[in-house]
């Protein structure tokens, strides 16, 4: 249909914003985050008026887009991206990587001049086709908007598209870029609402179950391979492992992880944010094994044959070294290849649950494939004992840091409450600390990139995004991290969780690489800030808790958890830390593992 058909183009282009929306809640989309602009009123307005939509606006885009990417992680479900044209997405990238390395759905929705007035030097206008190339899982760019049945139904189809894409078998961002031409706000007398859904069933507002619905992956089960590769069951009569790395897993995954394991025989090496830590585990589960693998002795003794791999790669650095040589099937239903060593022998497609299913079909379990006595199960869970009962009277008897910190953090933490843990060196003093437990606690992070930056803005979307209002989310950052997201701090008034600070004077992940004996290492290197945590308190209004000790820290915590149990903001808590001490201790932790007898004697 010609432009001509109505002269009112602001409201063909809502018309046309409706539509896509239509396809877009027809597909699960609930929660759109937007950075005020001109050129994506239509947008904006098409997304006021779906019912189904929350709205929520925050002015700097990269702070919305890990804001939007926290949303994304918490609730399970796509959440949008609406910005203006020019430099304005460009701020989305960071968060547009992690969301594709982790796989979360974020659709994003960039506003567009015309073709008309692309390379023409015309105002805020720049090349935003495919400005995240191979980052997206899609791209599209339909052109402006047009009028008529059959380009409603295809913007709808897109909208729909979209979404269903963004939680495909790989998840991840997909990118539709929407050039609107001028004016873009429609006349009064325009009476467009949204167009309904075309007899599909209704949607309806999200109650909070949909955090705890199956995933995509776990409904779908595509697999490569028919049945069980034979050729592998002969490497199965070896002694093997399964380990598990960051991932998003449903609790009808993780069972079937811990299924498997009993089926074969082999533990689980549950990285902190594999989601296996803090839950029941019907099977031997393996946690400590960052400090136990450091001990030659036990590194050597409990080498495998073979390790299946779920997820992506672990935090722990001495666990990926170890790995290296042993012939690894990945074990993915996005078909990812997770393997930095370069030592897989096979990809299967499945979830969890698929190679369960797999692995039952086959009759393959331990007791067929192998003369089990369970002396392979039985060295691993003596040696996580035993690390578990050093690491404990190592604690009592050393001065305050960061292991007695994220044990007496855990330790408060409410049943169902989370923890995001920052980049650097908080991420992996959790994986040295945390141990693990039955009480079942969620964990995040940002390992698709392992980046320091939106930290303070993804903690407030996971919070906004939570399904319930007791199951909040608690921040861990280094203070890097903290500096790197001032827009963040205007997001943490709403949070009813303390965001912990470990200020340690900058960048001490350095400390412990070779970095450290460089010419220029403090300026250069470990960066430390001018500008503290409490004066950034005071200039963003949010309350400060400074804290040097063990009951310093364990009052500022019921503290805060008590605020925002009435409602209130629950603020900062600044962990004021001697970083050489700490840096000692450590180091006295990882020799003293090195000369325990970890492994009994045959």
């Amino acid at each position: 249909m010609s432009d001509t058909a109505t002269p009112d183009q602001g409201c063909r282009n809502l018309r046309w914003s409706l539509a896509l929306f239509d396809g877009l809640v027809l597909g699960g989309l609930r929660r759109v985050v937007l950075s005020p602009g001109s050129r994506s009123t239509p947008l904006v307005v098409a997304a006021q008026r779906q019912p189904l939509i929350e709205l929520t606006p925050i002015l700097d885009e990269r702070s919305a887009a890990f804001f939007a990417l926290g949303l994304a992680q918490a609730s399970a479900q796509p959440v949008a991206l609406v910005c203006t044209s020019g430099s304005a997405l460009a701020h989305w990238f960071p968060a547009v990587i992690e969301a594709s390395e982790s796989g979360f759905p974020l659709i994003l929705l960039s506003a567009d001049r015309p073709p008309e007035l692309r390379a023409w030097g015309a105002n805020q206008t720049i090349d935003q086709t495919r400005l995240f190339g191979g980052f997206t899982r899609e791209f599209h760019d339909p052109g402006p908007a047009e009028e008529g049945p059959a380009a409603l139904k295809a913007i709808r189809a897109l909208g729909l598209r979209a979404a269903r894409v963004s939680q495909g078998p790989r998840p991840g961002p997909v990118h539709l870029n929407l050039p609107f031409r001028e004016p873009l706000v429609p006349d009064p007398s325009c009476t467009a609402e949204p167009l309904g859904l075309l007899g599909a069933p209704a949607a309806r507002p999200l109650d909070g179950s949909e955090a705890q619905r199956p995933s995509v992956a776990d409904q779908l089960h595509p697999f490569d391979p028919l049945h069980w590769p034979r050729e592998l069951t002969p490497l199965l009569a070896g002694h093997g492992i399964i380990c598990c790395g960051p991932m998003t897993l449903s609790g009808a995954s993780a069972e079937a992880i811990f299924r498997c394991a009993v089926l074969l025989d082999a533990p689980v090496l549950a990285d902190p944010l594999s989601g296996l830590r803090f839950r029941t585990a019907k099977g031997a589960r393996i946690t400590r094994y960052d400090s136990f693998l450091r001990n030659p002795e036990a590194a050597a003794a409990l080498r495998p044959d073979w390790v299946i791999r779920f997820g992506g790669t672990p935090v722990s650095k001495t666990l990926s070294g170890w790995l290296e040589g042993i012939p690894s099937i990945l074990v993915d239903p996005g078909a990812r290849w997770t393997d930095p060593t370069h030592d897989g022998i096979a990809r299967i497609t499945a979830d969890p649950l698929g190679l369960y299913r797999l692995l039952q079909a086959d009759g393959i379990n331990g007791q067929g494939n192998r003369s089990s006595d369970g002396t392979w199960i039985g060295r691993w869970v003596a040696a996580e004992q035993k690390l578990e009962g050093f690491t404990r009277t190592f604690l009592e008897q050393s001065p305050w840091c960061e292991g007695h910190l994220i044990a007496d953090l855990l330790e408060g933490l409410p049943e169902g409450d989370g923890l995001f843990c920052a980049n650097s060196l908080p991420i992996r003093q959790l994986d040295t600390w945390s141990g693990q437990s039955e009480k079942p606690l969620r964990f995040f992070g940002h390992r698709g990139a392992s980046g320091i930056d939106g930290q303070s803005s993804t903690l407030a979307g996971l919070n906004a995004g939570r399904a319930e209002p007791t199951r909040g989310v608690t921040g861990l950052l280094g203070d890097l991290s903290f500096i790197h997201d001032l827009s963040g701090l205007l997001l943490m008034e709403r949070l009813d969780r303390p965001c912990i600070v470990l200020n340690n004077g900058g960048g001490r992940i350095f400390d412990l690489l070779p970095q450290r004996e460089l010419a220029g290492f403090e300026p250069l290197w470990r960066t430390p800030s001018r500008v503290q945590p409490d004066a950034l308190a005071r200039a963003f209004g949010l309350a400060h808790r400074s804290v040097e000790d063990a009951s310093g820290f364990i009052q500022a915590r019921d503290e805060a958890m008590d605020a925002g149990v009435r409602g209130e903001p629950a603020g900062l808590i600044e962990v004021r830390l001697n970083a050489e001490l700490s840096l000692r201790t450590h180091r006295a932790f990882w020799n003293g593992v090195r000369e325990q007898s970890i492994i009994e004697s045959e």
